[in-house]
């Protein structure tokens, strides 16, 4: 599986909307803070924008907020709404594609993979990536990580 920049930026972004919900935050702003070229993170915002995941506000008081609650967009949502689907095998979608003998078994290795990313990327939120709780999500993953050398 590769994560692209525009699935990374976006989690980028909405992290940092969460992080700082008092207030729009512009494109510039986020741009500078996270070291996002500026022309890629609007299209990126764009798709946020198309997918419901970020609102915006024109004018000087103007930018942008999450569309809803961080604790509602997984990781999975951000995915879909920048990249299209999650895992696929030669561009497609792993199905019961009648693989020939002796593969026969690696479509089902792929349909297994496919469910546990969207497992795993559907149970961690952006605010999962804002909290230290112990007991979230992503402190699981996160304690897993720090385990792998670098």
């Amino acid at each position: 599986m590769r994560i692209s920049a525009r699935t990374d930026y976006a989690v980028r972004v909405l992290v940092s909307l969460a992080a700082d919900a008092s207030r729009p935050l512009t494109c510039e702003g986020i741009a500078a803070q996270q070291q996002i070229p500026y022309r890629f993170l609007k299209s990126v915002v764009r798709d946020l924008r198309v997918a419901g995941l970020v609102r915006s506000q024109r004018g000087c008081e103007g930018g942008y907020w999450l569309g809803r609650a961080a604790a509602e967009i997984s990781l999975a949502d951000v995915v879909a709404a920048v990249d299209g689907e999650l895992f696929t095998v030669n561009g497609e979608v792993p199905a019961a594609a009648g693989y020939p003998e002796p593969a026969d078994r690696l479509e089902v290795l792929w349909r297994g993979l496919r469910a546990r990313l969207a497992s795993v990327f559907g149970g961690v939120t952006i605010a999962d990536l804002l909290s230290e709780e112990p007991g979230s999500p992503a402190a699981a993953l996160f304690a897993e990580a720090a385990a792998v050398p670098a």
